[in-house]
Parts: C-alpha cells; structure tokens; sequence
C-alpha cells in the first residue's frame, strides 16, 4: 500500500537524484516552486496532503523518469537493494574552466580530464556535458551554480541559446540572433540584453545549450 510519507520522501529522493532541491524539480516542471514544499505536506487541519497524480506526472515526464522506476523509490528498501540510478551522468566543468585549453577537441566535444559528472534528467544524447555558472552576469536566465547542458552535435537555429567558442579562448553563454557564412550576431543572456557581433573565421566552435538544471 503506498504510505503518505513515503510517496513525498520519494519525490525528495528523486531530487536528490538529478542534484536539485523539490524546489528547483518543480520549477523545471512548470509547477509553482512550492508545490512540493515540506509546509505543503500536511493540511491547515492537520491531515496528511498528497501530491496531485498531475503534478507527479509532469515531474516524471520532465525528467525522463517512469513510474515504475518512481515506484521504487517509494518502496526505499528496495531502492536501497537495486542500487537505482536515474537519469544519465553527463562530464561538469565550470564555465570558466571551459576557456582553458585541454578540455574540447576543435569540434566542441569534451575530451581529457579535469571533468566531473553530473545527473542530468532526460538526456537522450551521449555527447553532451554540462557547464556550471559561477556569478550573477546573466541573471535572471542563468543564476549562480546552475548547469547549461551543451549539445556540440545538435542543429543550431535562429533563438536558440548557445555556448561559443573563440580561438581567442573567449567562452561565452548566448542568444544566437543571426547566422550567416560570415559573422553571427547574438545577445547576451541578462535582464538587459546586449548585441554583439562574432565573424565566424574567429569562431572555434558553437554549441546548443538544451538544458538548464537548476
């Protein structure tokens, strides 16, 4: 029979799984970033409060995970005996390391050591790695200690967020607003956005950015 708090220790379990608070998981969901707050857990009459079968479902969908895996960590004992893992460990440097040489071939994929790992839900892609921000510069998009998932094999459009390159060594998270055979025009990624111009023959690599955990 599934018990009240085992179900909500279970989302707490599967947070700490993907490196996330309940908060920041709800958040990735589009949920209100309180929705599986511990003030949340019981009734203002003192009766116990369960998750809604939408927001479990929107969790588990946003991170790739099946409820029959979700199931398991209800069931702790059994958890503990599987030994399970969800989501799939993906190489963590910090952004700024991601200037120095060593880490990248000339295409943008990681290579050498230095790297760590991280969970990261619903990759589906074996050559991505994650990059962590450091500072508030790109606030409020990316804030301090969130993970940028960088795809160097995915097609770039018009509106995606990028992570570039320079041969100068110059690594930087963007908007690509623009591309052509000769330059790229892209924004910068802060509450008050800035253009700047790059000329492709300057340009080490470009990557997509499909994730933000944070």
């Amino acid at each position: 029979m599934l018990n009240h708090d085992d179900i909500w220790m279970a989302l707490d379990r599967l947070a700490l799984q993907f490196s996330m608070t309940p908060s920041s998981m709800a958040r990735q969901a589009g949920l209100d970033p309180t929705t599986f707050n511990k003030s949340k857990r019981q009734g203002a009459d003192g009766k116990p409060r369960w998750p809604s079968t939408e927001s479990l479902s929107k969790v588990l969908n946003t991170l790739g995970v099946d409820f029959e895996d979700f199931a398991t960590l209800v069931a702790k004992k059994n958890a503990r005996r599987l030994g399970l893992t969800l989501g799939t460990r993906v190489p963590l440097i910090l952004l700024e390391q991601a200037r120095d040489a060593g880490f990248f071939d000339g295409a943008g994929f990681p290579v050498g050591e230095g790297w760590s790992d991280i969970r990261i839900p619903g990759v589906r892609n074996d050559h991505v790695y994650a990059l962590q921000i450091s500072g508030d510069t790109m606030m409020p998009v990316l804030r301090h200690g969130d993970r940028i998932v960088v795809a160097p094999n995915e097609e770039i459009q018009c509106g995606d967020r990028v992570v570039i390159k320079t041969r100068a060594g110059e690594v930087m998270a963007v908007e690509l607003a623009e591309m052509n055979v000769e330059r790229i025009e892209t924004f910068s990624i802060n509450a008050a956005p800035t253009g700047r111009t790059l000329y492709l023959k300057d340009v080490q690599w470009i990557a997509r950015i499909v994730w933000i955990t944070q």
